[in-house]
């Protein structure tokens, strides 16, 4: 019964965690696409995106005269399991472009 239990705890454990960067994701992709869409440069996008998410974050910008988005996509694997298959985790915003 105990190691039933530690692996529905592992499991809940790894859902919170996949959950956490999803947040982190949504609030990077919100504050990318504003700071896009008021003009900064791409690159200083990508990398405040990156800060705020994680390094090997991959995040995809397209601006055009109407409508900046920004995606970011991470891998996620459980701190306790290296050897799992990464979980892809992304989230996209869009914002209306500053004339």
């Amino acid at each position: 019964m105990l190691p039933a239990l530690m692996v529905v705890l592992a499991a809940a454990l790894w859902a919170i965690q996949a959950v956490s960067v999803q947040l982190e994701c949504v609030d990077a992709a919100r504050a990318a696409a504003r700071a896009a869409a008021r003009g900064e440069s791409l690159d200083q996008v990508r990398e405040f995106a990156k800060t705020a998410t994680s390094p090997n974050a991959q995040v995809a910008i397209t601006r055009d005269p109407e409508l900046t988005k920004v995606q970011i996509t991470v891998e996620v694997r459980p701190s306790w399991g290296q050897s799992l298959p990464a979980v892809q985790i992304s989230a996209s915003a869009t914002a209306d472009t500053e004339r």
